[in-house]
């Protein structure tokens, strides 16, 4: 696959205080993922290959929805008890923005609660378009994952917190992408964010076309 534009790498960051098998649960399940990430509508398991997990995804924006595949695999490492999880996707979508990428989530569990990382990229679908496409996919990537350490933290669900929410500027405690770190420890923003992506990511077969 040909990678987005070089050194232009998505990457966000947040603190959850919360056990990491809850935080495993929310991410991993495909329904209840669905819930809190804004990227999705609905993520289906389709089957095995590999090891890995397949799935179909949807994302409905207005009067047109997306449909893709996908492939994933998590697997535990380390003595600290990390976790990683890295992904693969597609679609032939020719409205989708994003047609085909990759990346990684990682855990790492401390006194104060469960780092969640996330580092990706993709190929765009709608050319220069993309100086435009990729910050906003940045955010969104931010916001739900505000929106789901508000879930696991304050117990409220993501449903409380609709996209429309963005504009409840006197809600201090709705989700904000901005509570997030958008790059490494002493890195850029616009940079490969995939050198840290666990060597499973490497080896996982591409999800396929979407049927």
């Amino acid at each position: 696959m040909t990678e987005g534009r070089a050194g232009r790498g998505i990457y966000v960051e947040t603190l959850i205080d919360a056990d990491l098998e809850t935080l495993w649960q929310a991410t991993q399940d495909p329904a209840l993922h669905a819930r809190w990430d804004l990227r999705f509508s609905r993520i289906v398991p389709t089957g095995e290959r590999d090891g890995a997990q397949m799935f179909r995804y949807e994302r409905s924006v207005w009067l047109h929805t997306v449909h893709g595949v996908g492939v994933s695999i998590g697997e535990s490492q380390g003595a600290d008890g990390a976790r990683t999880s890295a992904l693969r996707f597609s679609t032939d979508d020719k409205l989708s923005p994003l047609r085909e990428g990759r990346g990684y989530w990682r855990y790492i569990p401390g006194p104060r609660g469960v780092r969640f990382i996330t580092g990706y990229d993709y190929r765009p679908g709608f050319g220069i378009l993309d100086v435009i496409v990729r910050p906003l996919v940045g955010w969104a990537t931010a916001w739900s994952f505000d929106r789901l350490r508000i879930w696991l933290e304050r117990g409220e669900a993501p449903e409380q917190w609709p996209l429309r929410s963005v504009l409840w500027v006197w809600r201090a405690d709705r989700p904000r992408a901005a509570r997030c770190v958008r790059a490494p420890r002493g890195g850029r923003r616009r940079a490969d964010h995939l050198q840290g992506a666990p060597a499973t990511l490497s080896a996982l077969p591409h999800p396929g076309r979407v049927l």
